[in-house]
C-alpha cells in the first residue's frame, strides 16, 4: 500500500503541474486570438505568400487546443488518482497514448519532409523581401517585428543586408537598419558591405546548432509520457484488484 500511495501522490503532483501549464497555455492562446498583434498583421500584409502560410494565423487556435488538452489531462490524472476512478485513469491513458502516437508520426513526417519545408520557406522569401523593401520603416507593425527578429537573432533581412537595398527605408534615411552593421549609425555608402547573416540562415543555423538539445527535450517528453501511461495502468489495475 506504501508503493500504491506513493504512485497516487506522484500522479497527483505530476498532473497538477500539467493542469497549471494547460491553464497558462490556454490563457496565452485566448490572448493571441483577442489581440493578434504585429505578427498576424505582417503575415496578412504579405502579398502573394504561399497558401500554406495562412496556417500560421491559427497559432492562437493551436495554443487553445493544446491548453485545453493539458487541462483535461491534468484533471483526469489528478481526480483519477485521488478518487481512485478507473474510468478517469483509462481516459487519461488513452489520451496520452493518442498524443504519443501523434508525436511519433509528426517526428517522422518532419524528418521526411524537411527539405520540402525549407523549399517552401525559400519560395516565401521573395515575397518577404518585397514586403521589407516596401513596408519597412513605413508600417510600424512590420518594422517592429523585423527589429525584434533582427535584434534577437543578430541578423539582417531575410537573406542578408541586400534585402534592404533600394527599400523605402534606405531611400528615406540613406542608411540601413542598425542591426545590419557592426557600427552605428549604419550609413549607406558606395562601399557598403555587411557580414551580418540573414535571418533565415541565422534561424536555420540556430536550429541546427541546438538540434541535440531539441532532440533531448523531445525524448524527455516522450519518456515522461511513457512513465505517465505506465503509472496510470498500474493504478488502474491495482484499483481493479481491490474492487
Amino acid at each position: 500500500m506504501g508503493c500504491f500511495g506513493f504512485l497516487k501522490s506522484m500522479m497527483f503532483l505530476f498532473n497538477g503541474i500539467i493542469f497549471l501549464a494547460g491553464a497558462a497555455i490556454l490563457g496565452v492562446g485566448i490572448w493571441v486570438k483577442v489581440d493578434s498583434g504585429s505578427v498576424l498583421s505582417f503575415l496578412q500584409s504579405t502579398q502573394g505568400a504561399p497558401g500554406e502560410l495562412g496556417q500560421v494565423l491559427n497559432v492562437g487556435y493551436l495554443l487553445i487546443a493544446v491548453g485545453a488538452v493539458l487541462l483535461i489531462l491534468g484533471f483526469l490524472g489528478c481526480c483519477g488518482a485521488i478518487k481512485e476512478s478507473r474510468c478517469m485513469l483509462l481516459l487519461f491513458f488513452i489520451i496520452i497514448l493518442i498524443v504519443f502516437i501523434a508525436e511519433v508520426a509528426g517526428a517522422i513526417v518532419l524528418l521526411v519532409f524537411k527539405p520540402q519545408a525549407e523549399n517552401l520557406i525559400k519560395q516565401m522569401g521573395g515575397e518577404v523581401v518585397k514586403s521589407i523593401r516596401n513596408d519597412y520603416g513605413k508600417n510600424k507593425d512590420i518594422t517592429g517585428l523585423w527589429n525584434t527578429t533582427m535584434t534577437t537573432l543578430k541578423c539582417c533581412g531575410f537573406n542578408n543586408y541586400t534585402d534592404f537595398t533600394d527599400s523605402y527605408f534606405v531611400k528615406n534615411t540613406s542608411s540601413y537598419p542598425d542591426q545590419c552593421c557592426n557600427r552605428v549609425p549604419c550609413i549607406k555608402d558606395t562601399a557598403f558591405n555587411s557580414t551580418i547573416p540573414g535571418c533565415f540562415p541565422a534561424l536555420k543555423k540556430l536550429v541546427d546548432d541546438n538540434a541535440v538539445i531539441i532532440i533531448a527535450v523531445a525524448l524527455g517528453i516522450a519518456v515522461l509520457e511513457l512513465v505517465a501511461m505506465i503509472v496510470s495502468m498500474i493504478l488502474y489495475c491495482r484499483i481493479g484488484s481491490k474492487a
